[in-house]
Order: structure tokens, then C-alpha cells, then sequence
């Protein structure tokens, strides 16, 4: 069984299926991180990010496992290094780059194939998945979402203000939806669920309800 969730930045969408795919027993399947990883390896190459045949030759020839907390690249791990907000900055790049999206689309069916899986990002119901037998849009207002990620972000020791986080957490928004391929839109058998005014585990459990609906059985 597939499970996607999609939504924008800051809706809590990964913690959200993190924590629901270890209730379930399923597995969990970060495709923003595969994003990220494609970028981290650019940046580290030096690629030219106005030429979309260094960033594809870096996509094709590194290897990017991810595990139930880890992120490795070409075997280190980079987890922590993935979520900056330089890397987030960056990832744009990755996500506008049709044939990166066709390979990491691969990548995320070959990591799914054979298995009970919740998958999120933004084109997981209508790109990807949209043969899932469960699929949700995750959503919450502008400034929660900012809120958030500004908090993350101080957590994890950057040097940011609430002003500048809102700021690109807009300009991403607009380019998610967009964009021309793989952009964030709610498909009409999408269930949207606001996170506002509830907490991970509350959220969580609306998730399990609707899975479990959905089982097949």
C-alpha cells in the first residue's frame, strides 16, 4: 500500500509520515531529502547552477540511500547538513530540472516497489504515486508554517529571522506551484488536513484513521 502526503513547505509533513510510516510498520520515504542530496553533491562539485547538463551528470552518478533517520550520500551522512538553509535555498535547482525530476521519480518508485510505504513531497499524488490507494494534502497557514521552520532552523543553529524565513518560505510557494512539472497541486481524490492547532501525535492519529480505512481487507 502506498500512502502520499503532500503539501507545502512547513506543514509538517515529514515529521507527520515519519512518525505515522514507524506506527504503521511501513517504510518511510523522504523525497525531499533525495532533492537535497542531488543539491548538497552539486554545490560540493562546484557545478554551474545555470547549466542543467552539470546538475543532471551529478544527479546520474552519486548514490543516495536513506535510512529510517539518516540520509547518506555516496555512503556519509548528511543528514544534518541537507536541512540548512543554504541547501534549502539551492534546491530549487534540482526541483525545476525536468530530467533530475525524471530520474529522482525513478529513484522514489524503485525505493517504494514491493512494500507498504508513506512517501511525501509535493508531486507524490499527481507525479509519482497517483495510483496510491491513499492519498492526503497537508496543509496550515502561512505564518505556522513559518513559525516553524524559523524555530527549526534556530534549533539547528543558524543565524536567521522570522522576516527572512517568511520571506523565501513565500518566494517557494510560489515557485512549488508554479512550476511546470512536479508542482504542488491537490488532486480531486486528495483528503486536505490542516495541521494548525494540532500537535504531531494528533495529527498522526487522523492519518492512521484514514490508512486504516483504506487497508486492503
Amino acid at each position: 500500500m502506498i500512502v502520499t502526503i503532500d503539501g507545502p513547505a512547513g506543514a509538517g509533513k515529514s515529521s507527520a509520515a515519519r512518525a505515522l510510516a514507524q506506527r504503521l510498520g511501513f517504510r518511510f520515504l523522504d523525497t525531499g531529502a533525495l532533492y537535497r542530496a542531488v543539491t548538497l553533491a552539486a554545490k560540493r562539485d562546484g557545478v554551474d547552477w545555470q547549466s542543467p547538463d552539470q546538475l543532471l551528470k551529478v544527479a546520474c552518478s552519486i548514490s543516495v540511500d536513506l535510512t529510517d533517520n539518516s540520509v547518506l550520500l555516496n555512503g556519509e551522512d548528511v543528514t544534518k547538513e541537507l536541512r540548512s538553509l543554504e541547501i534549502t535555498t539551492l534546491t530549487r535547482h534540482a526541483a525545476d530540472h525536468v530530467g533530475v525530476r525524471q530520474k529522482l521519480t525513478g529513484w522514489q518508485r524503485q525505493l517504494a516497489e514491493g512494500s507498504h510505504c508513506v512517501t511525501e513531497g509535493r508531486d507524490q499524488a499527481t507525479e509519482v504515486f497517483p495510483d496510491a490507494q491513499c492519498k492526503v494534502f497537508l496543509t496550515a497557514s502561512e505564518g505556522v508554517r513559518a513559525e516553524r521552520r524559523f524555530n527549526d532552523l534556530i534549533a539547528r543553529g543558524e543565524q536567521v529571522t522570522r522576516e527572512e524565513v517568511l520571506e523565501k518560505q513565500r518566494a517557494r510557494d510560489a515557485r512549488d506551484t508554479e512550476r511546470g512539472v512536479g508542482g504542488l497541486h491537490k488532486t480531486p481524490d486528495s483528503i486536505e488536513i490542516s495541521t494548525d492547532g494540532l500537535t504531531q501525535d494528533e495529527v498522526v492519529d487522523v492519518l492512521e484513521g484514514l490508512v486504516k480505512e483504506r487497508l486492503p481487507g
